[in-house]
């Protein structure tokens, strides 16, 4: 009696658990589901909200009175924050408990989204947007160690593919609900809709998302604000190098970022719990599992952003054309991810990763061979193929980069996932601009062929990892 009494209060999110407690394992259905369609909600924003503004700098940049090289703040700046901040609010998560965290950022996303919406210039605008990624980052910080607390451990891959599943359904919502919004209202309409989702979000969240222990450690503020300023001016470095900008000026910052970086790692190696998890990635499973992840999302990144230019500049298709034809690669991830998810949690990752790198390979490579005049049907079961073999690898790899942790540094596990997907994706899209300059002509097939090369290595670093000691959930 007192222990469904536990399970009950636990369920509502009232009661503590501690990260490393095996008593409990998972939350009852049907709150198990309710706590991850506040995840869902929540993720689904953040994600949401990087391709529609994207979309829409364009008529961003008109309204405003800015100029299209000053107006890519709209962009950047809610990506800086996210980039800086990601490490540290893992470890927070780590300290105070991931729920806190997680709703702490829900609330500040929500505020900033009205922010956003309020703005009638740039700088207002990009300040909140600035802010609003401060949000982001406390949602997808913690975000795959709270799927691990609310799932079993037998379940977690199944967690994860439907965590995502909601991903690549918002990847492949945001330019056609950008396209919509800005069809029917004004470009701030595309950051008012993120307010009703947030508090319908948070109100789900007040009696879903279990709580964990806090930690008996301080949280590390002097190494926070070294893994700030590294992260920080590494993404900028990348972002003036690729945006062809004056070569000193990214040399600087590139300068910089590696004495910072030293330092920091210097004081990681000291730390018993380290923001980055130079613990962690002793571990080859880990380390293996976690360049894969880069490699792959430097792949999916270099096709995403070529893409677009490719299939209107090459193929004359239009704007709308192109987001449609597009949009099979994140319905293909919608399919696979819950499946390979649930395969994940009984067959090896090494493999089902391997498998889905080389389908994505495969898909990459068809597309840059298409014909110079291909039929629709043509491109869209290329693009099916490159959605449904990162869909096999995606959520048995983090399934691996989770699992592979101690429960207690779950949320260190979160920061490192989700930062080797922004490295990969910050390096894809600096990658692309690289190209873009330096081939001329609108035939970017070069992208294509680079995305291939590294699904390549992802896959055969994914290998790698037969015969590793297996991870344990």
């Amino acid at each position: 009696m007192v222990v469904d009494d536990e399970l009950e209060s636990r369920a509502r999110g009232q009661l503590t658990v501690p990260a490393a407690e095996e008593s409990f394992d998972g939350l009852p259905v049907p709150h198990r589901y309710w706590a991850m369609l506040t995840i869902a909600l929540s993720v689904g924003m953040t994600v949401v909200d990087g391709s529609v503004a994207n979309v829409a700098l364009p008529t961003i940049a008109g309204e405003v009175g800015a100029s299209p090289a000053s107006s890519i703040w709209v962009v950047n700046a809610y990506q800086l924050a996210l980039v800086m901040l990601l490490l540290p609010l893992s470890s927070l998560g780590d300290i105070v408990g991931y729920r806190k965290v997680y709703r702490a950022g829900l609330v500040v996303f929500t505020v900033a989204s009205l922010c956003c919406a309020l703005s009638h210039s740039l700088v207002s605008l990009a300040v909140a947007r600035f802010i609003q990624g401060i949000g982001a980052a406390g949602i997808v910080s913690v975000n795959t160690a709270l799927v691990r607390v609310i799932f079993p451990s037998r379940m977690l891959g199944r967690g994860l593919g439907i965590n995502a599943m909601a991903v690549a359904v918002a990847a492949g919502l945001g330019p056609t609900l950008a396209a919509g919004i800005l069809s029917l209202a004004p470009w701030p309409w595309l950051f008012a809709v993120n307010v009703p989702v947030g508090i319908i979000a948070l109100g789900i969240s007040m009696n879903t998302l279990p709580q964990t222990n806090e930690a008996r450690r301080p949280f590390d503020l002097k190494g926070a604000l070294l893994s700030a300023l590294t992260f920080g001016l590494l993404f900028s470095s990348v972002d003036a190098f690729g945006h062809g900008q004056r070569v000193w000026v990214a040399a600087a910052e590139v300068s910089a970022a590696v004495l910072i970086g030293v330092s920091f790692i210097r004081r990681q190696l000291s730390q018993s719990a380290p923001l980055f998890a130079v613990d962690l990635l002793q571990r080859p499973i880990f380390a293996l599992s976690i360049a894969t992840s880069i490699c792959s999302f430097t792949a999916q990144m270099l096709a995403y952003v070529s893409l677009p230019f490719y299939l209107q500049n090459v193929l004359g298709r239009t704007a709308i054309e192109s987001g449609l034809l597009i949009s099979p690669w994140p319905l293909g991830t919608l399919v696979a991810a819950p499946i390979a998810g649930y395969l994940a949690d009984r067959h090896s990752a090494a493999l089902l990763g391997g498998l889905g790198l080389g389908t994505f390979t495969v898909g990459l490579l068809s597309l840059a061979m298409l014909p110079s005049h291909p039929s629709t049907a043509s491109i869209i079961w290329r693009m099916a193929v490159c959605g449904v073999g990162f869909g096999i690898f995606q959520s048995p790899n983090n399934r691996e980069i989770v699992s592979s942790a101690p429960k207690e540094r779950s949320g260190g596990a979160s920061g490192m996932l989700s930062t080797a997907r922004l490295a990969g994706q910050t390096l894809g899209a600096a990658l692309v601009a690289l190209i873009f300059h330096q081939f001329s002509g609108s035939n970017n097939t070069v992208s294509l062929v680079v995305a291939a090369c590294f699904a390549v290595v992802a896959a055969v670093v994914s290998l790698m990892r037969i015969g590793q000691p297996p991870a344990r959930a």
